[in-house]
């Protein structure tokens, strides 16, 4: 018990990244209760490191902590509310874990490429395939002014170095912004100011993606026209007449905003297929999700 304590709560990079104080709290309250039903001795440790976080304050936000199967981790600085600021967009979810790990499951889709990610969030997918997968490029975007600050954030939290003067850029949330990123791997991270319905040639001349790739942006009919919309422009503006891969992965919530995407990808000749679930479990989430990765042949 004390080793899982050491490995969950007390790691170090749970330490220095702590997750929320609600689930600390509720997380060795059931460890305790756990430990007690074996009428073993008790164990200060687990007493005093509850006693230490009662004493704490809630927070707005927490860290969560995810480690991939190269052994690095992505640490992600996030609110401990759904709906924060107006946006569902400073949290992960679940559809976001399960597209980085079919990612990392078929890594040659992603390395030496230049990968757009439409909605992006405050980053797990991105960060864990450019940590993972060895694209060329990646490129972050998202619209909302909250959730680009928190990307940007969250970026730099995973080891990626902002040159300075980019910082101010996204503190002054300018339209049109882009923030270049050089990591160690030598992958080049863009983060871009993205709004769907205003999206001008030159934005998407100027990235150029061989895939695009979103993660729970299938939620509301209202915005998939204006999503259809760009994905035909990215197809119809790419120098070379290529057009992009791209891969879309959502919980399905509603059966008929579901059958509403789908119905609206066939009247713009959109083709689809759904791709096969990723054979091995990495990172913890609802089992109850019913998540879908479809690819769209544009």
């Amino acid at each position: 018990v004390v080793d899982l304590l050491f490995q969950t709560i007390l790691h170090p990079l749970c330490v220095q990244y702590p997750a929320s104080v609600k689930y600390r709290r509720c997380f060795l309250t059931e460890l305790i209760k756990k430990h007690e039903a074996t009428t073993a001795e008790p164990l200060d440790e687990l007493y005093d490191t509850l006693a230490d976080i009662l004493n704490k304050e809630e927070s707005t936000h927490c860290y969560k902590n995810y480690l991939l199967p190269t052994g690095e981790s992505v640490t992600l600085s996030e609110d401990v509310a759904i709906v924060s600021q107006g946006t569902t967009g400073l949290v992960t979810w679940d559809a976001a874990l399960h597209l980085a790990e079919w990612a990392i499951e078929n890594s040659t889709v992603f390395s030496n490429r230049t990968i757009l990610e439409l909605g992006s969030g405050i980053g797990f997918t991105g960060i864990a395939i450019s940590k993972a997968c060895n694209p060329r490029a990646y490129i972050f975007s998202d619209y909302h002014p909250s959730v680009l600050k928190q990307l940007t954030e969250n970026i730099c939290l995973n080891g990626f170095v902002l040159e300075p003067e980019t910082t101010n850029h996204i503190k002054m949330q300018s339209q049109g912004q882009k923030v270049e990123v050089m990591n160690y791997q030598k992958t080049k991270l863009i983060v871009a100011e993205l709004d769907w319905g205003s999206v001008t040639e030159k934005q998407l001349v100027d990235l150029q993606p061989d895939v695009v790739i979103a993660a729970d942006v299938v939620y509301d009919p209202e915005i998939t026209l204006a999503l259809i919309s760009l994905l035909q422009k990215l197809s119809t503006w790419r120098a070379d007449g290529k057009p992009p891969e791209v891969y879309i992965a959502f919980t399905v919530r509603n059966p008929n905003t579901y059958h509403h995407f789908k119905a609206e990808l066939d009247k713009a000749g959109i083709g689809w297929q759904i791709i096969p679930a990723c054979r091995n479990s990495i990172f913890l989430c609802d089992l109850q999700s019913n998540i879908t990765i479809l690819q769209l042949l544009i």
